[in-house]
């Protein structure tokens, strides 16, 4: 094969796996906007333990076609595997209750400041390097969020912190998954994020368990099959394209989110929260851009510095 078609081949890779990001994203924002729905008359942890028990039976049968169970259970850093499929369980049942307050479109705007607080976290957690640039871009992520949730001003919403907390937790999860992805399978963490979430729903779901009206458990059985779909897209994308690659294309679940929570919800953001946006999403896809010329130069250069002087 010459390299012409080799690189059109790479090239057809890569579109394939950024458009199965981008429908990963609409299933993610549908999968919202159903949650937001069933919230108002369903119980936050009854909601969640449904969509855990279907994401814990895909995870099962996914893991299973990939090796044996018995050894992608076999974690060599269980207690982070289970502080990790706790953190991102409570993150989405915060998720949930806090969009029975904020739009959907709102929720994500201030959730996108996520790989910010991935990015200034990376340093004290995995030892990373930021560069001035990527700093610089933080900042002004992080501005923009400010401007979104506008403390201290008449229009401020509590609410706003819940989405603040989510996207905190949601980073950690996301650095914490990077550091066990060093020594677990990815069948492995899969089947830790489903099971250790299923396990934790048990426990709480007694408590909250009403009985399910025949338009509820119809509505509960799609937002658990977008919760699959999303996920089986965002699997394949990345066994097509490289995650640095594929970063800024995450940021479509705020368009789809715009969309859909206008078109469902009469959802119209203000014009503060939509500059506050573009500061957030212009920030996260420069960070995006960067870690991908860094992680380029050191396959170029694996024997010199790590980071180009620029970073």
């Amino acid at each position: 094969m010459n390299s012409t078609a080799s690189d059109d081949g790479k090239q057809d890779h890569l579109a394939r796996g950024i458009l199965a990001l981008i429908l990963a994203t609409l299933f993610f924002a549908g999968q919202d906007a159903i949650t937001k729905h069933l919230t108002t008359s369903v119980p936050v942890p009854q909601l969640v333990f449904v969509r855990y028990l279907f994401f814990a039976l895909f995870a099962l049968i996914y893991a299973s076609r990939q090796r044996p169970l018995r050894q992608a259970f076999q974690a060599r850093r269980p207690l982070t595997q289970l502080f990790r499929g706790l953190l991102i369980w409570a993150e989405i049942g915060l998720f949930a209750y806090g969009l029975r307050f904020l739009g959907i479109a709102e929720m994500h705007s201030i959730f996108a400041c996520f790989p910010l607080i991935i990015t200034a976290l990376s340093v004290p957690m995995l030892g990373e390097s930021v560069g001035l640039r990527r700093w610089l871009a933080v900042s002004a992520g992080f501005v923009g969020t400010l401007i979104i949730i506008q403390p201290g001003s008449g229009i401020f919403s509590a609410a706003a912190l819940i989405a603040l907390a989510c996207a905190l937790m949601f980073a950690i999860y996301n650095l914490v998954t990077r550091k066990v992805s060093r020594d677990d399978s990815f069948e492995t963490s899969l089947l830790y994020f489903g099971v250790v979430g299923f396990a934790a729903s048990l426990t709480v779901v007694p408590f909250y368990w009403e009985p399910l009206m025949p338009g509820e458990l119809i509505w509960l059985l799609v937002i658990s099959a977008t919760s699959i779909c999303g996920h089986l897209l965002l699997i394949k994308s990345l066994q097509l394209a490289p995650a640095v690659i594929l970063q800024p294309f995450n940021y479509f679940i705020l368009v789809w989110a715009m969309i859909i929570g206008y078109s469902f919800y009469g959802e119209v953001l203000g014009t503060t929260t939509l500059v506050g946006a573009a500061l957030v999403v212009g920030s996260g896809i420069y960070i995006a851009r960067r870690e991908y010329l860094v992680a380029r130069a050191t396959r170029r250069r694996p024997r010199k510095a790590l980071y180009p002087p620029e970073a």
